[in-house]
């Protein structure tokens, strides 16, 4: 294990001297002296080996700086590049996951290591967080034994997994050795007193496979590198482990590893250690021919060697064996003995491109732009993680958690204040769901108009409460449901027969109980509607075509029996797309065109039934219709100011408005004269306004 191997003052003034040519560095160090300067040399080392650039070392020392002085720190702040803000902010994020990680009870550390590489923007703050751990893993032997065991419990769940991911090998492996050290200090001693009491044969067994291996690949006329594998302590009792052998039977703790120039040569070498040694064939990887997932390269085989002793060896070229050791084939998929998702992989890639020579500076606001985030990560009471599809709500969290804490949620705090079920939190919000004895959802839960769910997952739950109660009270509550949506769109007299065909259902009453279970929404009902009462036109005959006489260019609405003609929307009914409409030829203005059961239209008819004609909906409107819809409920501060920046955040035109407030009821009246496209624009405005506070109805009215 590698240690400082002079004082520390004597490092940290080692590194003050180098950093005259680097002034991001220089500053830092001026700045003050870190609490630590053991720690602080080491960490700076360690950066330096993995080829970071002066910022991030700087940054580390800026991070000390804000912890031992966050007053100075705030004086400094000021001055600083904004990238290296950011970088000193990154880790200033990680004592959040530092702390969750303490407050932990039970779960997997998986959720806090996503959660930390959500909240980190520049990931460079990664590897100072890697460096700094490693170096006060090297000197915990002097801290108490309770800071002790909890540095080392860090180490294990997050920073060794990280080193990991990244392919860091030289980091990962005194990680995860320090780690198991302190954890399980009397394993961690028999191994390796059992590697010290073999060491000298090992070592004279793998002297004299060098010289014969070395031997055979120069008559061979392969140009090699060879070298005995080191093994770690941790990664040896790990296969003790997972594969419940004892140490005597591990045939690898003898290994070598062979470097050459090209892939041709790998092969050339596998041949030559074929040749000289009888091999295990089960035990043959070639992840040249067929790379692991993650890019890792290298051929793995085992054999017989000298005095029937077991061998491992690994060939590979000089370029995979850098990559390898440098985090840019990462293999910890198969090491971890787990997968991740698609996204969260391509994630990890990006992170490994950070130990990559950059030929320019614009690889790290590259890396930014990539992994702005698709997910949020958020915590229960108890410190466990869970990640959401971005715009998820608490209620979907609740679900996330478990089913039955879903069915009976009825509250949520963020971070201890109480919010809405439909509030959005944001990555690393601490969530308590407040729950109720019984489970009752609510339907209002399924209908996308109130924003209560945001996730496929958690209506899937929510609707599958429904399905398992009673039949006739699903078919109850669609018919109230659509009842409602009628009501509300003022189509009472509406033609149902068709509907169920449309959603590919038999019976009417299948479309109540969809309706009941969301799986037909009160918008989509409003597009059929409108759709049906908008005929498909007959192709022309092959003969000469009957020309058929329309209103110019409104695509909107078919006069027919007559030339062209000027239409206009009555104003006393507002008649929209879908709406069964009839047209009463005015004197001067063309065909006023009303709904069919408009009263206004019934006295004209009376007056003048000669004057009423066929007036049918077109195929296709660009255009927008003026409507009237009323709003009951009760008055409160700000309901005004919903009101209209719901309408507008929807993107319908206010065209007038008035309000009327029952000072001894506290009741509240309003009507606005909207422009809307169609149904289904004006379904799902009422459908989001009735779901606002103290609104009890919402429905479209006729200004007669």
């Amino acid at each position: 294990m590698s240690q400082p191997a002079h004082p520390a003052s004597t490092r940290l003034a080692a590194w003050q001297e180098r950093a005259a040519a680097s002034p991001p560095l220089a500053a830092a160090l001026a700045a003050g002296t870190p609490a630590n300067e053991g720690e602080c040399a080491d960490t700076l080392d360690l950066l330096a080996m993995l080829g970071c650039d002066a910022q991030t070392q700087a940054a580390a020392v800026w991070f000390e700086l804000a912890l031992r002085d966050p007053q100075a720190w705030t004086v400094h702040v000021q001055a600083l590049p904004p990238e290296l803000q950011r970088l000193v902010e990154g880790q200033l994020a990680a004592q959040k996951v530092w702390a969750l990680h303490a407050q932990r009870e039970t779960g997997t550390s998986e959720g806090l290591r996503r959660l930390l590489l959500a909240i980190i923007r520049d990931l460079r703050v990664v590897f100072v967080l890697l460096a700094r751990q490693l170096a006060k893993m090297r000197g915990a032997a002097a801290r108490p034994e309770a800071e002790r065991m909890a540095l080392a419990r860090l180490t294990r769940d997050i920073h060794a997994p990280l080193a990991n991911r990244l392919g860091i090998w030289q980091l990962k492996w005194e990680l995860e050795d320090l780690a198991f050290r302190y954890l399980q200090p009397d394993t961690y001693k028999r191994i390796a007193r059992l590697l010290d009491e073999r060491r000298a044969d090992r070592e004279a067994f793998i002297a004299q496979v060098l010289s014969e291996l070395g031997a055979a690949l120069e008559a061979a006329g392969i140009k090699a590198d060879l070298a005995g594998r080191p093994k770690h302590i941790y990664s040896i009792w790990k296969k003790m482990q997972r594969k419940g052998l004892e140490f005597a039977d591990l045939y690898d703790i003898r290994a070598v590893r062979i470097l050459v120039d090209s892939v041709a040569d790998c092969y050339g070498a596998l041949g030559v250690v074929h040749a000289q040694w009888q091999h295990l064939p089960r035990e043959f990887d070639d992840y040249l021919a067929r790379p692991k997932g993650n890019g890792y390269r290298s051929l793995h085989t085992a054999v017989i060697g000298p005095a029937g002793k077991t061998l491992e060896v690994q060939i590979r070229t000089h370029a995979m064996h850098r990559d390898n050791e440098l985090g840019v084939a990462a293999h910890w998929r198969y090491k971890e003995g787990g997968g991740a998702d698609a996204e969260f992989e391509a994630k990890i890639a990006w992170m490994r491109k950070l130990l990559e020579p950059r030929a320019d500076e614009d690889v790290a606001a590259g890396l930014r732009t990539e992994l702005m985030e698709d997910r949020v990560y958020l915590l229960t009471p108890k410190g466990e993680v869970f990640d959401l599809p971005h715009g998820a709500t608490v209620l979907d969290f609740a679900y996330y958690v478990h089913t039955e804490v879903g069915h009976r949620c009825r509250g949520a705090k963020v971070n201890g204040r109480i919010v809405p079920l439909t509030h959005q939190p944001h990555s690393g919000d601490r969530v308590e769901i407040i729950t109720a004895k019984n489970a009752e959802p609510s339907r209002d839960w399924l209908s996308p108009h109130h924003g209560y769910l945001n996730t496929s997952r958690a209506r899937e739950k929510a609707r599958g409460w429904f399905r398992r109660i009673a039949y006739d009270a699903n078919l109850a509550a669609g018919r109230a449901l659509l009842e409602r949506e009628l009501k509300r769109l003022a189509l009472p007299a509406a033609d149902l027969t068709k509907l169920p065909a449309h959603f590919h259902l038999k019976t009417h009453d299948e479309l109540l109980v969809a309706l009941a279970l969301g799986e037909v929404s009160g918008g989509q009902i409003a597009r059929v509607l409108q759709e049906a009462a908008q005929p498909v036109e007959p192709a022309p005959p092959p003969a000469q075509p009957v020309a058929r006489h329309v209103a110019p260019d409104h695509g909107a609405l078919r006069i027919e029996g007559v030339g062209n003609l000027l239409t206009v929307l009555a104003r006393c009914c507002q008649p929209l797309p879908g709406d069964s409409v009839r047209g009463f030829i005015t004197k001067g203005r063309g065909v006023s065109v009303h709904r069919a059961d408009c009263a206004s239209l019934a006295r004209l008819a009376r007056r003048d039934p000669d004057r009423v004609i066929e007036v049918e909906w077109g195929r296709a409107s660009a255009q927008s219709y003026q409507v009237d819809i009323e709003l009951r409920g009760y008055d409160r501060k700000g309901l005004q100011k919903d009101v209209t920046n719901l309408i507008s955040n929807v993107g319908t035109p206010i065209v007038a408005s008035s309000s009327r407030v029952d000072g001894r009821t506290g009741e509240v009246e309003m009507r606005f004269t909207l422009r809307v496209r169609d149904f289904e624009q004006l379904s799902g405005l009422l459908g989001k306004l009735v779901a606002l506070p103290n609104v009890v109805e919402a429905r479209r009215v006729s200004a007669s």
